[in-house]
């Protein structure tokens, strides 16, 4: 009995070393990926695409993209290669043109930017496969290609019209972030003045036409009250593809507790971001910090740029940018285990999109550091399998079902040409 004691407390002193506890730690996320790899949810590879190389791909090499930085600008964050690595078996790649467009010309470049990343998808059918449903994301990731999914970033990519939205989504359009940074003419913004108290009449029936036809409703970057507007409205589970937690970091573009409390009833999810500025409250008060400082320089110096721009810089070199890190995005999923649930968390990156990752994350091959992460504070193979896809998946399904049920419900009509400003 006395070795039996001996032998046994030998083993848990040797567990409970920090060299067992990170080999533990790296098996259970290694585990959880290898059965279900990411699904993340935004990807700005389109839009690289776009202002890098015009839209023309033919001598562009998506393998591998580390030789893509050019003065001033850093290498893409994203390519086959990497992508593998970083363990990601679905993408959602946003569709995203500017909000600054008008609506007739955002139309036509959203639709150019559908055309080009189905052409990307097509030139890699080894390791990329167009996804429109649950079952073709099952099916690509099975034969082990990287599931593709389109989602559209900003309302203003369907010119207030409800037959532009069926007609984006029959040419592929899976989700829809109903605005971007501006505020539309049916839809408040995050981070611009608001003009409906969240959704007017129009904008709920953008959600209710999203629901029957099958669109997910993306309420990253809405306003608080328009979130709530959503979920008043949502029929099927909606979706933050790509936001954190605001009790954790109080930007605008995260989610208050009052709409995550109310995710388990909707059966939607959180994507938590990797956008530092999101996650990191230090980085996010130092940045408001610099933009007071500019302002200051500006008033004291007017018309001299070239001392603004010295004084700017002599304060740059005192005032150092806080670090983000791996730890500050795992905080970000805690909370929303802890107000939402453990059925209600997913991973948004925001890569291709933001300037760099947290460090360790500064681009896709970072995810299974973050599982890693996760593991350590105790998440289990079955939790970090939730996070990585397999919320997602119930999401879309839900979604595929709801449709089913209301098979015989009619389109929403309104006149053509007739305008949206104003409605309530």
């Amino acid at each position: 009995m006395r070795r039996f004691l001996l032998a046994t407390a030998t083993t848990a002193l040797v567990m409970s070393s920090p060299t067992m506890a990170q080999d533990s730690a790296e098996s259970t996320a290694a585990a959880a990926l290898d059965a279900a790899p990411v699904w993340d949810g935004h990807n700005d590879v389109p839009i690289q695409l776009r202002s890098r190389v015009g839209n023309v791909i033919d001598g562009f090499d998506f393998r591998d993209t580390l030789d893509t930085a050019t003065a001033g600008r850093s290498a893409m964050h994203s390519d086959l290669v990497r992508l593998r690595e970083g363990k990601v078996g679905a993408q959602w790649w946003s569709v995203y043109v500017s909000a600054d467009l008008p609506e007739p010309e955002a139309v036509q470049a959203t639709v150019e930017q559908i055309d080009v990343t189905k052409r990307l998808i097509a030139r890699y059918p080894d390791d990329m496969q167009l996804a429109l449903t649950a079952d073709d994301v099952e099916e690509a990731m099975a034969a082990g290609r990287i599931a593709s999914l389109l989602g559209m970033e900003g309302g203003h990519s369907i010119g207030s019209s409800l037959a532009v939205l069926r007609q984006m989504y029959d040419l592929g359009a899976r989700y829809m972030t109903l605005t971007h940074g501006k505020t539309l003419s049916w839809a408040d913004s995050a981070t611009d003045a608001p003009k409906h108290d969240g959704l007017n009449a129009f904008g709920m029936d953008v959600v209710r036409e999203m629901n029957r036809i099958g669109m997910l409703v993306d309420l990253s970057h809405v306003s608080e009250a328009a979130m709530m507007d959503a979920l008043d409205v949502a029929q099927a589970p909606v979706i933050f593809s790509h936001s954190g937690a605001r009790a954790v970091t109080g930007h605008l573009r995260n989610v208050p507790d009052n709409v995550l409390t109310r995710l388990p009833a909707n059966g939607g999810i959180v994507m938590v971001v990797a956008l530092p500025w999101f996650i990191t409250e230090d980085l996010r008060q130092h940045a408001a910090d610099r933009v007071a400082e500019e302002a200051r320089l500006k008033a004291l110096y007017p018309g001299l740029p070239d001392t603004v721009e010295a004084q700017l810089a002599k304060w740059d070199a005192e005032n150092r940018a806080p670090v983000s890190t791996i730890s500050d995005m795992a905080d970000h999923i805690d909370h929303v285990r802890d107000v939402a649930g453990i059925d209600h968390i997913g991973i948004g990156g925001d890569y291709d999109g933001m300037p760099t990752g947290p460090v360790g994350m500064e681009d896709v091959t970072g995810y299974p550091a973050l599982f890693v992460e996760l593991a350590k504070r105790g998440y289990s193979q079955d939790d970090l399998e939730k996070i990585s896809s397999r919320n997602m998946m119930r999401v879309m399904r839900a979604a595929e079902a709801y449709v089913a049920s209301v098979a015989s419900m009619t389109p929403i009509e309104y006149p053509a040409g007739e305008a949206r400003d104003g409605e309530e």
